[in-house]
């Protein structure tokens, strides 16, 4: 459905299409294509420009491609219509678009270094690597940058001309990037045939960063292919001490120890300039630069439309942008093949419950986990929905299966034993929960969230409260910053009817957290005990202002009416809810 201030914006501009033109009324929007949420193009100029101007602020690529497109149409020779239509189509992947609209920028503006880049990508596409090389040296005084000798180089690769692409990238000085500038050069000598050139540039980019995945990948897949299986399978087996279980280093070495090697990183020069557009990409992600990278993983994905780490990483970029539907249908790219597929169905439905879709992420990962029933990511995945779902017998079956699947349980499975904790107490199962909690610790001694639920639990039931204290205060230490820990901490003082330091540890916790409910309900709770109920009134007003669960809101309506009674042995103290299970 087209958004409301997308409407606004068509209507405002439908009504000064109306003013200019002697308020004749417009003819009624029309959609863009047959897609449901398709945008809905006004009949105006003015209106279709707004609503871009609009969607382009909410990064709605493909809403800003369509009204731009639209409002050019009727404006055809508007300079700034021109470069927003271009930069919209651009970001929408619309790479063949954005390639006509650039012609027409540079003929305003020779000098636009994007438009450069789109049009030389799409030279490379075609295999016209003189035209695409002629577009990176038409840039402006700063031309000899980074991109545009890694791109030039493999304009030279695409031409069987190694000793170009090697002065190209050799012009490359700065050693922060000196390790990206090998990569590059072993990777196209590998392409052409120099063996001795690509092991010595591969090992130096593997040399300079061990835990870099492309750096590792691709030395492993060289050794493999020349017939060091062993050099290979070490220099995964390096990686996956790092980074235990990437799918893509499973792959290779299951690959690997049944005969198979690896097929080469890149197979032509259109691959290796789609990964040095995929690396831009990554890189821009990293340093929080979204909209650049956007633009690199769109022409990563126009040069190799089916390389599957850069449809992950442009769907990880999305969900990061909170564009969960762009998100998911990325993610669906990746083919059942593809090792990272069942990552890419995980977080699919990840992406799904958070927009609201939980029957349906859980459906989508029931399935998988039919598929891979000793998937442990998968069943951490679906326990993980249920229980936020708070289908908590289901979440604690899931773990079960989970567990089972681990076997002998090390530090990194804290998580699975504690999570199936939280799940037996909501489901009132006390006992298997202090189990699981006293397992997570013995996996993981100090874990601030374990200390921190386990300790709360202890002095919500008035049991071992000196260790239950001991748990917390450590809990902490580790976690200052934790709004919800300090919160757990101030939560205890105050069930043993110690206002005072509840009520300045309380504070703190706001501070960290000021917009969760349940941490002002709690120091309302606090204030009304020291006698500061006009405060106490004011943070209960706070807490109801915030959404807070539907469960809490009748109790806290309560106390802004009447207050809280008087605290005894035999009465609760308040009726607010338990401190949140820390992390936020």
């Amino acid at each position: 459905m087209i958004s409301p201030s997308l409407r606004c914006a068509l209507a405002v501009g439908a009504l000064a299409a109306m003013t200019l033109g002697g308020g004749a009324p417009a003819p009624a929007a029309a959609t863009v294509g047959d897609a449901p949420g398709a945008p809905e193009i006004g009949a105006s100029q003015p209106g279709n420009y707004l609503a871009g101007l609009i969607a382009s602020a909410d990064r709605d690529t493909e809403s800003a491609e369509a009204y731009y497109r639209e409002a050019l149409r009727i404006d055809p020779r508007n300079a700034d219509l021109i470069d927003r239509a271009f930069s919209a189509a651009l970001s929408n992947g619309d790479v063949p678009a954005a390639s006509a609209l650039a012609e027409r920028l540079l003929a305003r503006d020779p000098g636009n270094r994007l438009a450069r880049l789109a049009l030389s990508a799409s030279f490379m596409q075609k295999g016209d690597y003189a035209s695409s090389r002629a577009e990176l040296y038409s840039r402006d005084a700063q031309a000899r940058d980074v991109t545009t000798n890694l791109l030039t180089a493999w304009t030279y690769a695409g031409q069987n001309d190694l000793r170009h692409a090697l002065e190209t990238l050799d012009r490359i000085r700065d050693p922060a990037v000196g390790a990206f500038r090998d990569f590059h050069a072993g990777l196209i000598a590998d392409l052409l045939g120099n063996q001795t050139e690509a092991q010595r540039r591969l090992k130096a980019a593997y040399e300079a960063d061990k835990n870099a995945l492309r750096f590792a990948d691709a030395y492993a897949r060289f050794l493999a292919a020349h017939g060091d299986r062993d050099g290979a399978i070490k220099v995964y087996d390096d990686f996956a001490l790092a980074a235990p279980n990437h799918p893509i280093v499973v792959r290779a070495l299951a690959d690997l120890k049944s005969g198979v090697s690896p097929a080469p990183l890149v197979s032509n020069a259109k691959d290796g300039a789609g990964e040095v557009l995929y690396g831009l990409g990554a890189a821009g992600i990293r340093e929080g630069d979204e909209m650049p990278a956007l633009v690199y993983l769109r022409l990563s994905l126009y040069l190799r439309p089916h390389d599957d780490l850069t449809s992950v990483t442009l769907a990880n970029l999305f969900d990061q942008m909170k564009k969960g539907e762009q998100a998911i249908a990325a993610y669906e790219s990746v083919p059942a093949v593809s090792p990272l597929h069942e990552d890419a169905e995980i977080q699919a439905a990840l992406v799904l419950d958070s927009l609201g879709q939980s029957d349906e992420a859980i459906k989508r990962l029931a399935a998988l986990v039919a598929v891979q029933p000793h998937d442990i990511d998968a069943l951490s995945a679906l326990a993980g929905l249920q229980r936020s779902a708070k289908q908590y017998k289901e979440a604690a079956a899931t773990y079960d299966k989970a567990i089972a699947a681990v076997g002998i349980p090390n530090r990194d499975n804290w998580t699975l034993f504690y999570f199936r904790g939280i799940c037996y107490e909501r489901a009132k199962e006390w006992p298997k929960a202090e189990d699981d909690f006293k397992t997570a610790l013995e996996l993981f001694p100090d874990q601030p969230l374990v200390l921190n639920y386990l300790g709360y639990s202890w002095v919500d039931q008035g049991v071992k409260l000196d260790e239950a204290f001991k748990m917390l205060r450590r809990a902490v230490e580790l976690r200052p910053n934790d709004g919800y820990i300090v919160d757990s901490l101030g939560w205890a003082h105050y069930k043993l009817g110690q206002y005072a330091e509840a009520t300045q540890t309380l504070e703190r916790a706001v501070d960290l957290k000021p917009a969760d409910p349940v941490l002002n309900d709690h120091l309302g709770d606090a204030y009304w005990r020291v006698n500061r109920k006009i405060e106490a009134r004011f943070q209960w007003n706070h807490a109801r202002d915030m959404q807070p669960e539907p469960e809490d809101l009748p109790a806290i309506l309560k106390k802004i009416d009447v207050g809280l009674p008087d605290a005894s042995p035999d009465r609760p103290a308040s009726d607010s809810p338990a401190p949140k299970a820390g992390g936020g």
